[in-house]
This record gives C-alpha cells, structure tokens and sequence, in this order.
C-alpha cells in the first residue's frame, strides 16, 4: 500500500499561470469566514447565473431526471432541477466550508446518526467499505465524518497542481490518508487492516471493470464492478452513509446506515445491482436535490446502443 504524500507548495506555483488558482482558492477562504446564511444566499446566486452560461450541464440535469423518474410529474421535476441548481452554485462554498473551517464550526453545523454502527464494528476490528455518493455536499460530509471517525480516503490527483496542493490538504484534514483511486491493492490492505475506507460507486467510470445493472428505471447503467471486488477481498463491512442539509440556516446530518447483509459475494453482476438498490438509490434519495445530478450518468451504454443525451 502506497499512501499518497501531501504535495508540497513550491515556489513554481507562485508562476502567473496559476495566479486565477490562487486567486479562487483565495477568495473560497475569504467567503468561508462570512456567516453560513450569506453563503448559503450567495451559493444559490451563484448557481443560477452559472446554469443560464452552462445550458449543456442543465440539460444533463433534465435529462438524468427524466430518465431516472419517467412518472414524476413535470411540475415536480422542474421544483427539483431548480433546486438541484441552487445546490450546484453552494457545492462551492461548501467546499470552502470543509477545506477552511475550523473544527468548532464544522461541529456546531453536524448531526450524526447511527455511528453506533460504526463503533460495533470497531470493537470487531473489521474493515469497512463507506459507500456513499456524489452530492454536492460530499467535501463537507468526509469532513464532517473524520471528526468523528476517520477513515482513508481515495483520491485522483488534480492535473492543476497548484489546485491538487489546496485540494490535498483540504480532503486529509480529517481523512487519516489518502490513496490513490486506482490503488486497489492499497485499498485491500487499509480494509484488511481495519481501516474504513471512502467509496462513491454511483458515477459512470467507463467500461473498464465495470458492468451494467439497473439504476432506478434504467435498467443499463454503466456501474463499477470495483466493489464486488474489494469486499470478496476482504471481507469487510458495506456500510452506506449520506450527508443532507436539512434547513437553510446550515444544519447538516451525517447518516450512518445498518451495515449492509446478503451481499452476493462472487458474482460481479449480482453485486453491482445490489448495491445500486441498496446503497446507491436510497443514499440519492436521502436527498435528490442534493444530487449531482449534472454528471453525465448514462453516457457508456452497451456496444450497438445509442447514446441517452
């Protein structure tokens, strides 16, 4: 297992190329000082000016929605694409809020329920894969979470290195270390170990060991097999977690949920659907308009079929 080292800041970062970097990381800061009901205001504007420049991400938006709940009535999605968009401009002060807030603050805004679980299965010592998902407020909740019980997170490296330094730092304040997305032999041996390790299986990560298993009423959704995978490795616990914004004035709950049974152990198809019906689905659910939902899900579909956007 190779645990990835923090990038050092060095002076070429300091080179005019990155000065538009330093200058968004600068302000991400400045803006987390203010009172989370400005940020919260300031979130939403920013969202719904940015959707009106970026209307190919609104109609990802539309189309995942009308694809995912064909019978949800039109008034009730296009409340939920509005909403979805005010989340998608917050998702970047919340960002601020996990990399810069100090830990006081972060607690002052966190819930948690079920985190009994998680200490039962530290008594065991068994390692525990953490399945959540892309909401727009993932960096707040692995934030939130280490305070509480750290885990390692897995991680893709920015192609801005001046960007990977902030981001870095950012994600292991509460992480105990972080590995990279592809290390799976590092992610085998933190669960053998007893670690809890992070693991979001809901995007479309391309058919390289991947298979395709229902996900709400797509009935082909491109899903990683990588989680069948680690737990027949290992054995460990599947415990589903979900972060929701449960007011406006920045109250946020950290769910824990039962640890998962009856995982098709072996089968790698068996196990994609599973998890997606049960870890994937109800996690989103928790909170649809919390959802990125501006990811292109559905964008690998079996050879010979023709693209969903």
């Amino acid at each position: 297992m190779s645990k990835l080292t923090a990038p050092e800041f060095k002076a070429e970062l300091l080179h005019p190329r990155y000065w538009p970097t330093l200058l968004m990381i600068g302000t991400m800061k400045l803006i987390s000082l203010l009172p989370y009901r400005i940020q919260f205001l300031m979130g939403k504007g920013v969202g719904r000016l940015a959707i009106k420049l970026l209307k190919k991400r609104r109609y990802t938006i539309e189309r995942n929605l009308e694809l995912c709940f064909p019978d949800m009535p039109k008034d009730e999605r296009d409340a939920l694409i509005k909403k979805n968009i005010d989340n998608a401009g917050l998702a970047l002060f919340e960002t601020g809020m996990a990399w810069f807030w100090p830990e006081w603050r972060v607690k002052r805004h966190i819930r948690f329920e079920g985190v009994e679980y998680l200490d039962e299965l530290d008594k065991q010592g068994r390692g525990v894969l953490l399945v959540a998902v892309h909401s727009m407020n993932l960096e707040v909740g692995a934030r939130a979470f280490g305070l509480r019980a750290p885990g390692v997170g897995v991680y893709r490296p920015n192609n801005n290195p001046c960007f990977d330094y902030f981001q870095f730092k950012g994600r292991v304040r509460s992480n105990r270390y972080m590995l990279d997305r592809k290390d799976v032999k590092g992610m085998f041996r933190a669960l053998r170990e007893g670690e809890r390790v992070w693991y979001a299986p809901d995007h479309d990560y391309g058919r390289r060991r991947s298979t395709f298993a229902p996900l709400f009423a797509v009935d082909k959704a491109c899903t990683t097999v990588g989680t069948s995978l680690l737990v027949d490795a290992t054995d460990c616990a599947i415990v589903p977690i979900a972060l929701v914004r449960d007011t406006d004035d920045g109250m946020y709950t950290l769910r824990v949920f039962k640890p998962l049974e009856d995982f098709p152990h072996n089968d790698p198809d068996a196990a994609a659907a599973y998890i997606n019906k049960y870890a994937v689905e109800p996690m989103i659910m928790q909170a649809p308009e919390q959802y990125m939902w501006l990811h292109r899900r559905f964008k690998t579909r079996p050879e010979g079929e023709a693209s969903l956007y």
